[in-house]
């Protein structure tokens, strides 16, 4: 071999290597700073690098997750205004309250909400947020894959909830306001679906994923954020933080079911590459022979009523609990 061909073969090996390192940095779902997690904790600095903390008029409202360099994925509910003017995002961030020197924050110049959001029942509850600008990855700012069409979440696997949300009901998060973690389970829909009607309520639809257990949950300023799980060494996004009872007082909290809009993102995200992952859970799905003590489930028992609470802050559950009493006294004249 010559020497030209040499150079050639050479130059090709460093294209492939810096090829295969560019798809190493920027592959959907790897945290390489996860190497150890605890429930119900802080969550040490890059564990969960796709996680977003949006700000709305310099505060945190809501979570998010990053699917793309340039697109963040959170809950319609969150949307306070449509101004992309008065959002600020910040990706890479670890405390609320101190210095972060791995964060970058990212202005917004759009907000897609799912054109069939209910604002009262929280069907549909998912939007799309574009950054003003490509964020660069890092091992602390990293996209989440997302769960396709075809994923399976069988009832008690378990997965993760991450924000800056309440700790309890209207129990503020501490200084320094750390992330926090918690492992939860999938709860089935038909078990979700019984948990909600004894608790006077019925909104539990296809849209929707449910997941958690008393005392581990999430709470208001969490909605948005991802309920994520593991398959080997990537994590899948299952859910968007949505709305429960709260806070984790045993009844599961319900997220929008990322696998039924896949279609939808990839219709509104310009052609982007965003990384879906099929989730397969194995064994068999325990929901499906659950029953109900005392209610029958079926398709006679989705009429929907208005959720207990959202997951949001306080601007959001000003305006929704007038829209809960309302809903309550229309009910009374209504018996």
């Amino acid at each position: 071999m010559g020497l030209t061909s040499v150079s050639l073969y050479l130059t090709i090996l460093m294209l492939l290597a810096e090829d295969s390192s560019t798809q190493n940095t920027t592959s959907c779902g790897v945290a390489p700073l996860n190497t150890r997690i605890v429930g119900g904790s802080g969550a040490p600095s890059g564990s969960w690098p796709w996680q977003v903390s949006m700000h709305y008029t310099g505060s945190h409202v809501c979570g998010g997750t990053l699917i793309h360099q340039q697109w963040v994925l959170t809950a319609a509910h969150c949307i306070l205004s449509s101004d992309t003017t008065k959002w600020t995002l910040y990706m890479g961030r670890q405390n609320q309250s101190t210095p972060n020197p791995n964060e970058q924050s990212r202005n917004v110049t759009a907000i897609i909400i799912h054109p069939n959001y209910n604002n009262t029942l929280f069907n549909n509850d998912i939007t799309l947020m574009r950054l003003s600008s490509p964020v660069n990855f890092t091992d602390y700012i990293r996209p989440i894959c997302l769960a396709s069409a075809t994923s399976a979440f069988y009832n008690a696997t378990n997965c993760w909830v991450t924000g800056w949300g309440n700790t309890g009901k209207d129990v503020p998060l501490p200084a320094p306001q750390t992330l926090q973690q918690a492992k939860v389970p999938i709860i089935g829909s038909r078990e979700c679906t019984c948990d909600y009607l004894l608790e006077g309520n019925n909104i539990i639809t296809a849209q929707m994923i449910c997941a958690g257990t008393k005392g581990k949950g999430t709470c208001q300023g969490d909605s948005g954020g991802p309920l994520q799980c593991q398959q080997g060494s990537v994590w899948v996004q299952a859910g968007i933080t949505s709305f429960g009872v709260p806070c984790a007082t045993g009844v599961p909290e319900a997220y929008a079911r990322v696998s039924v809009f896949q279609t939808w993102i990839m219709q509104n995200v310009n052609k982007s590459s965003i990384g879906f992952v099929t989730y397969s859970s194995s064994g068999n799905d325990t929901d499906l022979n659950f029953v109900c003590p005392n209610i029958t489930l079926s398709s006679n028992n989705i009429t929907p009523k208005v959720p207990s609470h959202s997951t949001q802050t306080t601007p959001f559950q000003t305006s929704s609990s007038f829209l809960v009493l309302l809903f309550l006294f229309l009910s009374t004249l209504i018996l």
